[in-house]
C-alpha cells in the first residue's frame, strides 16, 4: 500500500489557514482519496490538554524553552498516535501547523537556537517530514489587524506584539531558503480564490512528482 501524502499548512495567525485547509480537504474528497485533518498543538486527547496550557493566558510567564518543550510533547504524541499510523494506512494527512511552526515561533520569535529547535523536532517526530508545506504569507500588520477583527477571545500566542510577528515571519522566510523543495510560499494578501488556486497547483505538482518517481 502506498503511503498517504503528508501536508502541513503554516503561516501567521490570521493568514487564512483554516479556510484553505477546508478547500484542501474537499479537493482530496473529490478525487476519492481518504483525507484526515488535524492540528498542532493538539490532534490527540493528551496533546489537546497540553494545548490548553500553552495557549492559556493564565499560565503566567512561560519561558521560551518551557513553551518549546510543551510543543514537543504535543508533537511527539501527535506524530506517533495519529500522523504516522494514518500515513501508513494510505490516508492523506493535512495538519494545521507542524514542526516548522516551532522553528518560526520558538526559534525566531522566542530567539531559541534554530539548530536546537530543529534537532529536538527531529527527535520528537522520528524524522517525519511533510511531503509539502504550504506557507500562507501575510504581512505582520495584516495578521494583527485580522486577529483584532476576530470575534473571539485572543489566546496567549495571538496576543503578541508586532515585533514578535515580524520575527516569526522572518523565521518562515528562512525556512523557504532551507527547504525550497517542500516549503512553498503562497501570497495570502490576495482573495481566497486566488490563494486557493496557487495551493491547488502545488497539490497537483506534488502528485506529479510522486507519479514520476514511481515511473523510475
Amino acid at each position: 500500500m502506498e503511503k498517504g501524502y503528508f501536508i502541513s499548512v503554516e503561516g501567521l495567525d490570521g493568514s487564512g489557514k483554516t479556510t484553505q485547509i477546508m478547500r484542501m480537504e474537499n479537493f482530496f474528497k473529490e478525487r476519492g482519496e481518504p483525507v484526515y485533518i488535524t492540528r498542532e498543538p493538539g490532534g490527540t486527547p493528551l496533546a489537546e490538554k497540553i494545548r490548553k496550557i500553552i495557549l492559556d493566558k493564565d499560565s503566567g510567564n512561560v519561558y521560551p524553552l518551557t513553551e518549546f518543550f510543551l510543543y514537543l510533547a504535543c508533537r511527539a504524541q501527535h506524530t506517533q498516535e495519529i500522523i504516522m499510523p494514518k500515513l501508513n494506512e494510505g490516508v492523506n494527512v493535512i495538519s494545521d501547523r507542524y514542526a516548522d511552526s516551532s522553528v518560526a515561533y520558538q526559534g525566531e520569535g522566542r530567539e531559541l537556537s534554530r539548530t536546537l529547535v530543529m534537532d529536538f523536532n527531529k527527535a520528537a517526530t522520528k524524522g517525519t517530514v511533510p511531503d509539502l508545506t504550504v506557507f500562507i504569507d501575510i504581512e505582520p500588520e495584516t495578521a494583527i489587524s485580522r486577529i483584532e477583527k476576530m470575534d473571539k477571545f485572543k489566546d496567549r500566542l495571538e496576543d503578541q506584539s508586532i515585533e514578535f510577528y515580524r520575527k516569526v515571519r522572518n523565521g518562515y522566510t528562512e525556512l523557504l531558503k532551507i527547504f525550497p523543495d517542500r516549503f512553498k510560499r503562497v501570497d495570502g494578501n490576495r482573495s481566497v480564490e486566488m490563494v486557493w488556486e496557487d495551493i491547488r497547483n502545488e497539490l497537483l505538482n506534488l502528485f506529479t512528482r510522486r507519479s514520476r518517481s514511481n515511473e523510475v
